[in-house]
């Protein structure tokens, strides 16, 4: 019989609105009970309607007609009703799929997997492979029943931890809980990383209209450069009034931004929230431009601690531990998530972003952008940091220290004045005396390397950026040396009148810089063919090299030193008599060490090595010189070392290596009648020398 188009309608009606709300079972049921009661010609009816299968509206009747007992609540199947599971097939399947997934653990450490991404799709294609057959949501499944979820990587393993490493984290804490009672402020500070300006790829998402990104460039290889513009953020958190203050640079992090960072923080904020304070705590990384390490950051804050009256103490976390400072998950963590999803176009955007950053707790936050200028390189002698009123704590006194507020002002230097002191020493080292060639001479050979030297720069300049320059010519900061001080550099350098450490000491410039602008400019003179003339003289320290540029005076004892200990009235022998065991000795010693130099190397030297460009401390000659005066026991190592200006260890491995042969040559020592316990004590006992007892050795 066939259903009028009236009840098919109703029908429609009353399944669109029921059958959403029923599980399977129910559905079918109901079905059914709308098929028995239109009779003949109902379940074809139903089904069409319902666009079900007739065999499921016939499967309904029947139910309804056997008078079976409804089924618990919950479900849709009797027990036992339903596909089989896979492993119930299968049962080696599961074991297949975590011997891929856990190829060290359970299964062949040679899993074909072992470097593939281990997606749904590629685990389902190899178990298929290896005779499974299974798809991507069963293994899926399969996973999840065994405890696995996707998961990335997790950042818990800190290498090896320093010993001291949780008493430091307990010292920070009291130190803070104390300032903090007085009423003093406490501050955390570290440096973000550096961000790079453009229309950048940026992480994260942010609401905006649906299909319309913002456009960033396509690709993501940017390469940090001297043409590249950055953003440097330097924070400070104050731990007790949970503000957060932040100094964009646009230079160099170097320990003076990190200071001046702090300077303009306490300018801006400290001075106006703690009006009362008379000390300052700050915690800090124990790397970084803020490193315990590094001189510039102590004599920085020396300088700020005298400038503000403030007794200053600096607690630094110890190494691996820097996601402990508080800076980092109060402030540049709520930083981060404020400009995430949004590209970071100019240095404008970064302080508005920075400033706008806010919590639920209370954070708020300031910016300033500072454009001073930061070079990379600054040094600060070692003499200088030692007049420097820094007391280390007891508890670890390279990582807490107290910087007092008077004192450093003296001691010092500010950046105009390190600028003036270096260009002053330099005009000091260009003293003919020390360079060996006329101003006028030294002023041509400069001009000449000068296009080569631009040359130089320029390609080391686009090796760093990766490509062409980014920024106009001329833009970005200058170096520490010019061309002509690099070209003066290197010729007192090759003249052999000093160390590195001695110019850098010198001219306030790291010795790392030295050594580069050393090598790029000893390159160039090998290439136009100019060779430098090593002098006699030689300077330990950059106070004794100024005082000889500076006057006119003689030139300092050590040329002349071996001379006058040569005197038979200390060796005990006539002058040939030591020129002739010295000239047994020497070539021993020199095959030794190049000996010793061989097997450093692995093979003979290359073509063209210089081999060095000073010579040794102390000449072979002056070798078997000390060991004589030693034998005669006219002093102890200290004393040699001071007469030599050497190490007692550099004394001590030249007797051990000069003795033995001294014996193999028959040499006897005659003791002399006094012992000298200072090297001026021994010089003051020489007699002026005469031309009738010249020669003539004493005892």
């Amino acid at each position: 019989m066939r259903v009028d188009d009236e009840i098919r309608g109703q029908l429609a009606t009353r399944f669109e609105v029921l059958l959403p709300h029923l599980n399977e079972r129910q559905q079918r049921l109901a079905l059914a009970c709308e098929a028995r009661l239109l009779g003949h010609g109902g379940v074809a009816a139903v089904a069409d309607v319902a666009r079900v299968s007739a065999t499921t509206v016939r499967r309904g009747v029947s139910e309804l007609d056997s008078g079976e007992e409804p089924l618990p609540v919950g479900r849709a199947r009797r027990a036992g009703g339903g596909r089989r599971p896979v492993t119930a097939h299968d049962p080696e399947v599961a074991a297949a799929l975590l011997g891929l997934v856990e190829p060290n653990a359970r299964g062949d450490p040679m899993s074909p997997l072992r470097w593939t991404t281990k997606s749904l799709r590629h685990l389902a294609a190899e178990l298929t492979a290896q005779g499974h057959p299974v798809s991507a949501p069963t293994v899926g499944r399969l996973l999840r029943a065994a405890g696995f979820s996707l998961q990335g990587t997790a950042k818990t393993l800190e290498g090896k931890q320093h010993p001291d490493r949780d008493a430091q984290f307990a010292y920070i804490n009291e130190q803070v809980k104390a300032h903090q009672a007085e009423g003093e402020p406490a501050i955390s500070v570290d440096a973000k990383k550096k961000e790079q300006l453009g229309q950048l790829p940026a992480a994260g998402r942010e609401w905006r209209p649906r299909g319309d990104p913002i456009p960033v460039e396509d690709h993501s290889f940017f390469t940090a450069g001297p043409d590249v513009p950055l953003a440097i953020p330097y924070g400070v958190y104050d731990l007790g009034t949970d503000a957060g203050w932040v100094n964009v640079g646009v230079d160099h992090d170097t320990s003076a931004f990190a200071v001046a960072s702090i300077r303009r923080w306490w300018a801006a904020r400290g001075a106006v929230d703690h009006p009362d304070a008379t000390k300052l705590l700050i915690t800090a990384d124990a790397g970084g431009s803020n490193s315990y390490r590094y001189r510039m950051w102590k004599a920085e804050l020396a300088a700020l601690a005298a400038d503000t009256g403030l007794t200053i103490t600096v607690c630094h976390f110890p190494p691996g531990t820097s996601k402990w400072n508080k800076i980092e998950h109060r402030l540049f963590s709520q930083i981060t998530m404020n400009w995430r999803g949004r590209p970071l176009t100019s240095h404008q955007v970064v302080i508005a972003t920075i400033a706008s950053t806010r919590t639920r707790t209370g954070l708020r936050v300031a910016a300033e952008l500072d454009t001073g200028s930061y070079p990379l390189g600054v040094a600060v002698p070692a003499d200088q940091l030692r007049r420097l009123p820094i007391t280390a704590h007891a508890r670890h006194g390279a990582w807490n220290y107290t910087i007092a507020p008077t004192g450093a002002g003296e001691v010092v230097l500010r950046a105009d004045e390190r600028a003036r002191a270096r260009a002053a020493n330099l005009a000091l080292l260009a003293n003919e005396r020390l360079t060996g060639m006329a101003p006028d001479d030294l002023a041509e050979l400069a001009a000449l390397l000068a296009p080569a030297q631009a040359a130089q720069a320029a390609q080391r300049r686009f090796e760093q950026r990766g490509g062409p320059r980014r920024r106009a010519a001329g833009a970005g900061s200058t170096g520490l040396l010019t061309d002509a001080d690099r070209v003066l550099v290197t010729v007192v350098y090759q003249r052999r009148l000093c160390s590195m450490n001695v110019l850098s000491d010198l001219l306030g410039v790291n010795a790392n810089s030295i050594g580069q602008a050393i090598a790029d400019t000893r390159a160039l003179l090998a290439e136009h063919g100019r060779t430098i003339t090593a002098s006699t003289l030689r300077f330990a320290t950059a106070e004794a090299l100024m005082a000889f540029a500076s006057s006119s005076g003689e030139e300092p004892m050590r040329p002349r030193l071996a001379e006058r200990l040569a005197d038979p009235a200390l060796t005990g022998m006539t002058r040939a008599d030591l020129a002739a065991l010295t000239e047994r000795i020497v070539p021993v010693l020199a095959a030794r060490a190049e000996r010793h130099r061989h097997r450093l190397r692995g093979g003979e030297r290359l073509p063209g090595a210089r081999g060095g460009v000073f010579m040794q401390k102390i000449t072979d000659a002056e070798r078997v010189l000390a060991t004589v005066l030693h034998r005669r026991g006219l002093g102890t190592h200290d004393t040699l070392a001071e007469l030599f200006e050497v190490s007692r260890r550099t004394i001590g491995g030249a007797l051990r290596e000069v003795g033995p042969l001294l014996d193999q040559t028959g040499y006897a020592a005659t003791p002399a009648a006094t012992r000298f316990t200072t090297a001026a004590e021994l010089l003051a006992s020489l007699p002026t020398p005469s031309a009738d007892d010249i020669d003539t050795p004493t005892s």
